[in-house]
């Protein structure tokens, strides 16, 4: 598929799927409010020198806001197989295993990018600030490309090793076309920020209705986003 038709299908694809859209749409906003309560808690607890209600108020937002996070992210991942997969359905809810490849997609993150900065640190010690910063862009550009490859293997096949073989995701930046890929991600992040600079001057206007828009665009986001990667990696 070209790009023009990649985006075509992407953008309607939550449209198309509107109970799912809905329902991971509530999660989000239920994801939303906890996170604020948290940080109310925090100051809260701040202010009035209670510890207690400062840590039982932060532990408990933190984890319904991982959790609902590892589902959603999860469920993107589901996205992103049926796109490679062309199908035009949307998937099953299965919150326990998404919550799991949500959670295995977080581990996929942070090994792709804990490795360009160890790699940088150490070459630190024997290049100059300028070499290495030049080194460092380059090194974060792939491995930031490198995971972009590895949420589809791990998509794919939900096996973390799978996402975790630098080489094939890697390779598989070439099987894409590297151009096409910049390409790809230069049209989402455009996208992507109009839908979100809509949404937070509607929060300008009134904050309860711009919250829970917000709220409904970070969803349709990550449906849109999962459905154009899915049908972008189609063809490796």
């Amino acid at each position: 598929m070209n790009i023009v038709e990649i985006f075509k299908d992407s953008l309607s694809y939550p449209l198309h799927n509107i109970k799912s859209l809905v329902i991971y749409a509530i999660l989000g906003i239920i994801a939303a409010i906890a996170f604020g309560s948290t940080l109310v808690g925090i100051v809260t607890g701040v202010t009035t020198e209670n510890v207690a209600a400062l840590l039982g108020s932060a532990f408990l937002g933190v984890i319904i806001t991982a959790f609902i996070g590892f589902v959603i992210s999860g469920y993107e991942l589901d996205i992103v197989k049926y796109g490679i997969q062309r199908s035009d359905e949307s998937p099953s809810i299965d919150i326990i295993r998404q919550f799991f490849n949500g959670f295995k997609l977080m581990i996929v993150g942070i090994v792709y990018y804990i490795i360009p900065y160890v790699i940088v640190l150490i070459l630190s010690i024997f290049f100059k600030h300028w070499v290495i910063s030049v080194i460092a862009f380059i090194l974060y550009v792939i491995f930031a490309l490198a995971q972009f490859m590895a949420q589809c293997r791990l998509a794919k096949s939900e096996d973390l090793m799978d996402a975790l073989a630098f080489g094939q995701s890697i390779a598989d930046i070439s099987r894409v076309g590297i151009v096409k890929l910049l390409v790809f991600i230069v049209i989402v992040a455009i996208i992507a920020a109009i839908l979100i600079f809509v949404s937070v001057a509607l929060m300008q206007w009134n904050s309860i209705v711009g919250g829970i828009i917000l709220g409904i665009v970070a969803v349709y986001l990550v449906f849109f986003v999962g459905r154009a990667t899915g049908l972008l990696y189609s063809e490796v």
